[in-house]
């Protein structure tokens, strides 16, 4: 399956496995375009150190009365039956997403069509895909990377439309989500990358040759 015919879930946590996920931002590409756009607060399960508020901007007196991440275990794994999650540097979501909850339901295995597996991956990683395509970028940080390609002012305009108005920045969890997934949108405007399979951009989004040459085996034989 060419992978622009398929939902992908960009997703991005604020957080840390000692706070819990304080904030989620989704964004599902499907057809080269954000088709929808999810984000909520969480109440912390654990200490929110100092130095992640000057980063993420969130304070446990403000999200207490929110419910906690663990009461959106049915999102998520609907969402991880529908299409493959995606994230930028995915080894920090899959983390957080597995302190809540290790594994979703039985969920099609992406990198093997037909096959099934219980896991919430494998992750679609704008970053290691970046950096296997565009190594002259120094920078694999989102907002290095979106300056790079030229995609601020679409960003901004897709934060415009789906973020709140205190959360349209860099370090919170939809806007971060935004990012990345226009990242991957911008792929599909270049022929020769919109035509690449599901299997190939999983592949591409590991930096281990092993791994990524036995994802690469599956489709061909």
């Amino acid at each position: 399956m060419v992978w622009t015919e398929q939902p992908v879930h960009f997703v991005d946590f604020e957080g840390s496995t000692s706070s819990g996920v304080l904030e989620y931002g989704v964004a599902t590409l499907l057809g080269g375009r954000v088709a929808s756009a999810v984000t909520r607060l969480c109440a912390p399960t654990g200490r929110i150190r100092p130095e992640d508020t000057e980063v993420h901007g969130l304070r446990g007196e403000v999200l207490a009365p929110f419910e906690p991440f663990s009461s959106d275990w049915g999102f998520f794994a609907e969402l991880r039956e529908r299409g493959p999650l995606a994230a930028h540097y995915a080894g920090a979501e899959n983390a957080l997403i597995k302190s809540s909850w290790p594994y979703p339901r039985n969920s099609p295995d992406f990198s093997r069509p037909g096959s099934h597996v219980i896991d919430w991956g494998p992750w679609i990683d704008s970053a290691r895909i970046y950096a296997q395509l565009y190594p002259s970028i120094e920078s694999g940080r989102l907002e290095s990377l979106v300056a790079a390609c030229g995609l601020q002012p679409e960003l901004d305009a897709l934060a415009l439309a789906h973020c709140p108005p205190a959360r349209r920045r860099y370090h919170a969890a939809l806007y971060d989500a935004l990012a990345g997934a226009l990242l991957l949108a911008s792929l599909s405007r270049i022929p020769q990358l919109a035509s690449l399979t599901l299997t190939q951009l999983l592949a591409l989004s590991t930096l281990d040759p092993r791994r990524r040459d036995s994802i690469v085996q599956r489709e061909l034989f």
